[in-house]
């Protein structure tokens, strides 16, 4: 504090302190009135002079702040890959709101091309794509079943194979880390930079890794055998369009009032952060049935959601997003979604209510 500034303060509490005492002067029966006045106007007056005297300071400070707070505000997230279930209460709870702007439509993230295990009508099929995915455009190129389950498909393991290693007891059998069919993938686990596999066609366009081919008809044919008719969808994917769709659900919740966080993380809970997506890697197909061809909860429901979730084990594939897991797996229940993990896994984590990421922990070395 330089000479004048202490001089002024001086000179103001001077004048105030005079002001009282002639008060209580005057008015000795209300000196303490006096008293107070001066404390309360000496007090107020330090704290304003304190500001004044280091204005600067607080202008700095003050630019700061809004600086960080202006910058926080409109930036956008980076693709984060450690997104947890359940952190995303408040996202969740305004779920509802959003229900009412998004269109049926949002429950779509197939791809353009269907195949089922036997002959359906076009137009029928053509109607139940496009509750799918508005996308559908190319159910003219679809193939029959009977063309594909009749062609001669190679596979480099067979369920046969794979069923072979059962009867040695399962306590015989150890699971690898390096094993292709039990790569985890997910958001804590992004698609190594090194991973590489064949793909295979199914059919048309549609593809897969061409190891889980064999398996995968076998469950088909096994499924139309016992009267449930399946439909599979979106196998492989490849990273422009899990982006795109990725993308598409973000910008649906935004469009229902969500701010981009929440809509990103509330996305990520349905479709999964691109990179992190077993669509990527060719071992995952979503599964629906030409009389419920939704992509929602309601499909575990149905004869064939049933029909999968107590056999794809014999054929090597689970039910990836369980209910009850989301907070081990970070997405919502899923009863269309199964992976290929192979027979001996399949069983084991089926068997015991498990999740493959509670399996990694427990069975993979």
């Amino acid at each position: 504090m330089n000479a004048s500034s202490l001089e002024m303060k001086l000179t103001f509490r001077n004048k105030v302190i005079s002001k009282a005492t002639k008060f209580n002067r005057k008015h000795k029966a209300f000196s303490f009135l006096g008293i107070a006045f001066a404390m309360v106007t000496i007090t107020v007056y330090n704290f304003l002079f304190y500001f004044y005297r280091n204005a600067k300071r607080f202008t700095c400070l003050a630019c700061i702040i809004l600086f960080f707070i202006s910058s926080s505000s409109f930036s956008y997230p980076a693709m984060s890959l450690n997104i947890s279930f359940a952190a995303n209460s408040e996202a969740i709870e305004r779920t509802e709101e959003v229900q009412e702007v998004l269109s049926e439509e949002e429950v779509a993230e197939s791809d353009a091309e269907l195949i089922t295990e036997r002959d359906v009508d076009t137009e029928v099929l053509q109607e139940a794509s496009e509750v799918v995915n508005p996308d559908a455009a190319e159910i003219e190129n679809m193939v029959s079943v009977s063309e594909i389950l009749d062609s001669e498909i190679p596979a480099s393991v067979s369920v046969e194979e794979s069923r072979a290693l059962l009867s040695q007891g399962a306590d015989e059998v150890s699971f690898n880390s390096d094993d292709w069919k039990l790569v985890l993938v997910n958001k804590q686990h992004p698609i190594p930079d090194d991973y590489e596999f064949e793909l295979g066609t199914i059919s048309g366009s549609m593809q897969c890794d061409e190891r889980v081919i064999s398996p995968l008809l076998d469950m088909l044919k096994a499924a139309r055998a016992e009267g449930v008719n399946l439909i599979v969808c979106s196998p492989y994917r490849d990273i422009d369009r899990q982006t795109m769709l990725f993308g598409n659900k973000v910008d649906r919740y935004m469009g229902g009032g969500m701010s981009y966080m929440d809509a990103y993380n509330l996305a990520s809970q349905a479709v999964t952060v691109p990179g992190s997506s077993e669509h990527q890697i060719g071992l995952a197909v979503d599964i629906i049935t030409d009389g419920y061809s939704s992509l929602d909860e309601g499909f575990g429901d149905t004869a064939a959601g049933k029909w999968l979730a107590d056999n794809s084990a014999q054929y090597g594939f689970i039910l990836r997003y369980p209910s009850g897991k989301e907070e081990i797996t970070s997405i919502e229940y899923e009863p269309w979604h199964f992976r290929y993990v192979g027979v001996d896994a399949a069983n084991v984590i089926t068997d015991n209510n498990l999740c493959l990421e509670e399996f990694w922990n427990l069975y993979v070395d």
